[in-house]
C-alpha cells in the first residue's frame, strides 16, 4: 500500500468510502454487514488505514455499521472520518446534538477527520453565518481533542470554495473534492486544486471513478489506453491520473463490492503517475466523451446581453450539461434551489434572442425548457 505524508501521520494513499457498500435486496438502507465486513477486513489487512462516513449516508446507517465493523480494531490501527450534514438545512442549528449523536453512532471518543460536508451554493450562506455557530462548535470540539483534524468536503464552485476559505481557511487542514480526470475540465476541478494549492491545503479525492462511470469505457477509448499501457485496467487509469496530481493526499473509493476493492487495493500497491503522453491522451478521451453528450457552450457570454429576463444562461447550461452528462445526480437541482426563482430556467420565455447571437448556435430556448422539466 502506498502511503502519504499527512503532517505526522502516515495515511493510506486508498481510502475506503463507505458510501456504497453493500446491500440487500437493492434496499439503499439494509447494508450487507457480513459483505461490508469481509471488506473491511481485508482492507484493514492490506493497509488501508482511511475510512471516510457520513450522517446521511446508506440513509444514515452507514456511521452505525462503521462504527460496529471498526470496533474490534486497536483505535490506532484506523483514521475515521465523518462530516456535518449541512447539505440540509434543516441541520444548521444543530451541530451538537449531531455531532454526540456520530460520537455514539460510531462507537468512539474522537474523530480523527471531520468536514463540513458539501460546501456549495445552496449552503454557503448559512454555513457562513454566526448565528448557527457551527464554525466556533466545531474549533471547540477540535481544541477538546474530539476531533483531530478538521476540513471540509465541496460540490460547489470555485467561487464557492473560496468564500468558504476567505472565512475560515486558516483553520482548514484539508479539503475533499471531486476530482477525476472527466471533472479537470468539466467541473473545473483543476481550478479548485489550484485554489487550495494556494491555501496549502492538501486534496482528499471524492469520485475518483464519477461513480463508476470511468470504471469501463467504449472499446475505442479502452483500446487507445491499452496501446498506451497493456498490462493497465481501466480503472486504474483514474487512479494513475490522481497518482500525477502531488496535491492529492488520500483517494476515496467507495466500492460495492469485494473484487473492486481487491482491483483498486492491488491498484495501489504502487505509483505509476502519468506521463505527458499518456496524460494528454487520456484528457483527450474524456475531450471526446463530453463531446457527445453536452451543449458546446463557451462562456462568451454574447447571450446574457440580449436576455430580456437576465439570466446568467452560461452557467446555467454547465449545469444543464452535468446534469445531462450525470443523467441526473443531485448537483444540478442543488444549484437550482439556491437561485431565485426569477433565475432558474423555467423563467426563459422562449424568446429567442439569444439564440440569435450564439455564435454555436444552440438551440437555449429548448434546452432551458428540457432542464426544467428534469428537474421539476
Amino acid at each position: 500500500m502506498i502511503y502519504r505524508k499527512f503532517k505526522d501521520l502516515e495515511l493510506s494513499a486508498l481510502g475506503m468510502g463507505a458510501m456504497r457498500l453493500p446491500v440487500i435486496c437493492g434496499k439503499d438502507g439494509m447494508i450487507d454487514e457480513a459483505a461490508a465486513g469481509k471488506m473491511v477486513a481485508y482492507a484493514m489487512e492490506k493497509g488501508v488505514n482511511y475510512y471516510d462516513t457520513a450522517w446521511g449516508y446508506h440513509e444514515g446507517q452507514s456511521e452505525l455499521v462503521m462504527g460496529k465493523l471498526l470496533k474490534p480494531y486497536p483505535r490506532k490501527d484506523f483514521y475515521l472520518a465523518t462530516k456535518f450534514p449541512g447539505y440540509d438545512l434543516s441541520n444548521m442549528d444543530k451541530v451538537q446534538p449531531i455531532f454526540e449523536e456520530q460520537l455514539r453512532k460510531c462507537q468512539v471518543e474522537y474523530f480523527d477527520f471531520y468536514l463540513f460536508h458539501n460546501v456549495c451554493e445552496m449552503n454557503i450562506d448559512a454555513y457562513l453565518d454566526e448565528r448557527y455557530g457551527i464554525y466556533p462548535y466545531l474549533m471547540e470540539q477540535k481544541k477538546a481533542g474530539r476531533i483531530r483534524h478538521l476540513g471540509f468536503s465541496a460540490h460547489g464552485s470555485a467561487e464557492v470554495m473560496k468564500r468558504f476559505l476567505e472565512a475560515y481557511g486558516k483553520d482548514m487542514e484539508f479539503c475533499q473534492i471531486q476530482l477525476n480526470y472527466l471533472d479537470w475540465s468539466f467541473q473545473d476541478a483543476k481550478a479548485k486544486a489550484e485554489l487550495l494549492k494556494e491555501y496549502h491545503i492538501p486534496v482528499w479525492v471524492m469520485e475518483p471513478l464519477r461513480g463508476g462511470r470511468l470504471a469501463s469505457l467504449p472499446e475505442e477509448y479502452a483500446e487507445a489506453l491499452r496501446r498506451l499501457r497493456p498490462q493497465e485496467t481501466i480503472p486504474a487509469w483514474a487512479f494513475r491520473f490522481l497518482q500525477t496530481i502531488p496535491e492529492v493526499t488520500v483517494t476515496l473509493s467507495g466500492m460495492s463490492n469485494f473484487e473492486q476493492l481487491k482491483e483498486n487495493i492491488d491498484t495501489f500497491q504502487e505509483e505509476k503517475p502519468l506521463n505527458e503522453e499518456e496524460l494528454k491522451a487520456l484528457l483527450g478521451i474524456a475531450g471526446k466523451m463530453l463531446e457527445k453528450k453536452v451543449l458546446p457552450c463557451t462562456a462568451c457570454r454574447y447571450c446574457t446581453a440580449h436576455c430580456p429576463k437576465g439570466l446568467d444562461i452560461p452557467s446555467l447550461l454547465s449545469l444543464y450539461n452535468e446534469h445531462l452528462f450525470t443523467e441526473g445526480g443531485f448537483i444540478a437541482p442543488m444549484a437550482m434551489k439556491a437561485l431565485p426563482e426569477e433565475k432558474r430556467p423555467e423563467a426563459c420565455i422562449g424568446c429567442r434572442s439569444c439564440e440569435a447571437v450564439c455564435p454555436q448556435q444552440i438551440k437555449i430556448s429548448e434546452a432551458m425548457k428540457d432542464f426544467t422539466e428534469r428537474t421539476k
